[in-house]
């Protein structure tokens, strides 16, 4: 006994599960999420951070002493002489084949701040591809957008549909007890049943419809989503004067920060450096001339550079830079307005909107009480099936003109916030 109220206990346990997961409703934040999430340009993001970390490190990498190996066999047609005048000394003319190896070593003590500007230039490259990928990301919204507005508009279909049916069953009863009593003809009960047919045929027509776009959507989140998955309507918030926030803003001002850095790093390239260095070898001859043998040798010391002939390009190499700061400056006030062009269509197209759905509830209003009527004069025969059909359909065409106009508002003002980067 206590065996099958445990089993009973799991089977109840089940069937709620079940059924929440049935009954739970998707948001289009959540649709949005998923979508950015399985997009196969999101990976590009990892690799742009790899790259840019590899990057720093070569650059870092530069900076370590720098060790080069160097051989060189060599003859001279002539070398130096030295004719001593005093007797018993006799100095030796080195050989004209001469050999050596050399290990040359060098550190950088100061580089005016060369290293942390190509740092800081990279760094500013890496943020802009990124941010590059952030805009290619956001045309993605639209995309999903289109797809989860276009579910509700056949979800709210299908939801009409059904109740167009239910007319149609309350007028194919009451004209079938009509038929039954010799008020009317058969053929006014054919006229409605071939309705009701066509009305479910509609239904069918969109449910497909529905599941072709929920698996669409399914392809672009990764999710699973069926017949049962519900769709809930978003709240947007509309703004009079929203704060445009696109991502292609974030990418003019990197790039406009790149400009500026690769300036800095002109100045600081013709700045003079400082550095350690150190040579160690063997050969023949050594640095005694003198000597003319094998020998190993070395010399080390403080080297001070500096590269002049920068000087020569730095300032038109500055003014190009100007130009493509003032170009993408350019480029941002020419997004700003087109935006902001959009913005004032969409907010016309959202009041065109909010009127078509007034006045398409108040002919709601008047086409329901038209459709009682009908019902009432169907029931006492009054009017024909036909007579009863068209107020059927005049009101059904109502409710389908405010389900559209209903969506497209909700898609509308979602555009706004979209256009706006909110």
């Amino acid at each position: 006994m206590k065996l099958t109220n445990w089993l009973n206990i799991l089977v109840i346990l089940l069937f709620t599960s079940i059924t929440y997961v049935r009954a739970q409703t998707i948001t289009l934040e959540l649709i949005q999420q998923k979508a950015r999430e399985h997009y196969p340009l999101t990976k590009q993001k990892n690799l742009i951070q790899e790259s840019n970390a590899l990057l720093q490190q070569n650059i870092n990498r530069n900076y370590l002493p720098q060790l080069i190996f160097t051989g060189q066999a060599s003859y001279q047609s002539e070398v130096t002489s030295i004719n001593s005048p005093i007797p018993g000394l006799d100095i030796e003319a080195p050989t004209k084949d001469q050999y050596r190896i050399l290990a040359d070593v060098s550190q950088s003590l100061y580089d005016g701040g060369l290293r942390r500007t190509r740092l800081l230039v990279q760094q500013l490259n890496s943020e802009t591809e990124s941010q590059r990928l952030e805009v290619e990301l956001y045309k993605l919204r639209e995309q999903v957008n289109q797809l989860y507005f276009a579910i509700i508009l056949l979800e709210e279909q299908t939801k009409q549909a059904a109740l167009f049916q239910k007319d149609l069953t309350i007028g194919i009863k009451r004209t079938q007890a009509q038929v039954a009593n010799g008020v009317t003809f058969k053929s006014n009960l054919n006229v409605l049943q071939a309705e009701h047919l066509k009305a479910g045929q509609r239904i069918v027509e969109l449910q497909n419809t529905r599941s072709g776009f929920l698996q669409a959507l399914s392809l672009l989140t990764g999710e699973s989503l069926d017949q049962n998955t519900k769709l809930n309507k978003p709240v947007p918030i509309i703004s009079s004067t929203p704060e445009i926030r696109r991502p292609e803003l974030s990418l003019y001002n990197k790039q406009m920060q790149i400009w500026e850095a690769q300036k800095k790093l002109i100045d600081v390239a013709l700045r003079p450096g400082i550095s350690f260095f150190g040579q160690g070898g063997y050969g023949r001859p050594g640095l005694n001339l003198l000597k003319n043998e094998f020998d190993y040798f070395y010399l080390t010391g403080l080297r001070f550079t500096w590269r002049l002939n920068g000087w020569y390009t730095s300032r038109n190499e500055k003014k190009i830079l100007d130009i493509n700061k003032n170009t993408a400056s350019l480029q941002q006030e020419v997004f700003l307005l087109n935006v902001n062009l959009q913005l004032t269509r969409e907010r016309a197209e959202i009041q065109k909107l909010e009127e078509l759905v007034r006045s398409d509830q108040e002919i709601i209003a008047l086409r329901e009480s038209v459709k009682k009527a009908a019902q009432a004069q169907l029931e006492n025969a009054v009017i024909t099936a036909n007579d009863f059909l068209r107020e059927v359909n005049a009101e059904d065409q109502a409710r389908q003109a405010l389900i559209i106009h209903q969506v497209q508002l909700l898609q509308s003002q979602l555009n706004y916030q979209t256009i706006s980067g909110n």
